[in-house]
């Protein structure tokens, strides 16, 4: 069927025609989602108390196993995962909390919960960190809580975590694989999984929303493209810790471009759809250069990485990659 916009829907039409396709994937994903402990991920005899108010050992930088790159990455991910009562009050505002909707906001965050748990458990046991400067660095990041500039907007939040939920996805896997820690790999791994599995659910309602809304739900996947920024980027000194990550090939432009926005796209079927009034038509126009601009920029980012990674090998210099 081919539904042409007329006029654009409002929040409270979307939400209601969209109802029967979350009461769906709510019940999918339900079925499909495997229940897991965060503490059987966390080796636990590896823990000893930390200096302070019980008097044990102080931590220092070569207690930790991981690669400063590695380290990085994981706090990074757990500083973003950290923010969750900020990403439920978005969502909640947006979906609301009635019905399937509620439901799957509540579950949602409710499985979310358990991935800082087991992220700051691992790296505490294994002293991986400083707490300290954990600590503090969580108490900054989340002082300064989180606005999605999609907020106010169901569609654009909407393509926004669909694309979100996969780079989170990629992001833990890999850095999970640079840890060289087979404990750390199982963890995120498990961790990914959650993510994958909502990336689903949110790319499903995305997928329904182009067929009653194409034109609208057009411009607002555009918009997100074209505007896109992890979570985490208000993590203090988040652009040099992004620009040591995508050094390391755990997550950077070719990735985002090729591995999380290109198969989410395809799955929508972007540049098949049919039906667009003209609005729609330019959108797709912008959202197909916005990808060929990422492309040349990824490209651009490459050469650069290996003409640097050539340099640190050229000095004896080991680089860290995925």
């Amino acid at each position: 069927m081919t539904v042409v916009d007329v006029h654009p829907m409002s929040e409270t039409d979307l939400l209601r025609e969209l109802q029967p396709v979350v009461e769906e994937n709510l019940e999918r994903h339900l079925k499909v989602a495997k229940e897991w402990m965060p503490h059987e991920y966390v080796p636990w005899s590896e823990g000893r108390t930390f200096d302070g108010i019980l008097g044990g050992e102080a931590w220092e930088p070569e207690q930790s196993k991981l690669t400063d790159v590695a380290r990085t990455s994981l706090i990074v991910n757990l500083l973003t995962e950290d923010n969750l009562p900020s990403y439920h009050h978005e969502i909640a505002t947006v979906f609301g909390r009635d019905a399937a909707w509620g439901t799957w906001v509540h579950q949602w965050t409710a499985e979310e919960g358990r991935h800082a748990i087991a992220i700051r458990d691992y790296l505490l046991v294994t002293r991986s960190v400083d707490p300290i400067a954990l600590e503090r660095a969580r108490m900054t990041h989340m002082g300064a809580g989180y606005e999605s500039p999609n907020h106010d907007d169901l569609l654009r939040s909407l393509a926004y975590v669909s694309f979100q939920e996969l780079a989170t996805r990629i992001s833990h896997r890999n850095t999970g694989k640079i840890t060289r820690d087979p404990v750390a790999e199982q963890l995120l791994a498990r961790i990914s999984l959650d993510e994958n599995l909502h990336m689903l659910f949110y790319r499903n309602l995305l997928g329904a929303a182009l067929q009653v809304a194409p034109s609208q739900t057009m411009r607002a996947i555009t918009e997100v493209v074209k505007t896109f920024e992890m979570p985490g980027h208000s993590i203090e000194n988040f652009t040099r810790k992004s620009v040591q990550i995508a050094m390391s090939g755990i997550y950077d432009l070719r990735i985002h471009r090729d591995d999380v926005l290109a198969p989410v796209l395809r799955a929508w079927g972007v540049f098949d759809l049919e039906g667009l009034d003209p609005d729609g038509e330019a959108a797709r126009t912008e959202l197909s250069e916005a990808l060929d601009a990422l492309d040349q920029a990824a490209s651009r980012f490459e050469d650069k990485r290996d003409t640097h990674r050539e340099k640190m090998s050229a000095r004896g210099h080991h680089v860290d990659v995925v």
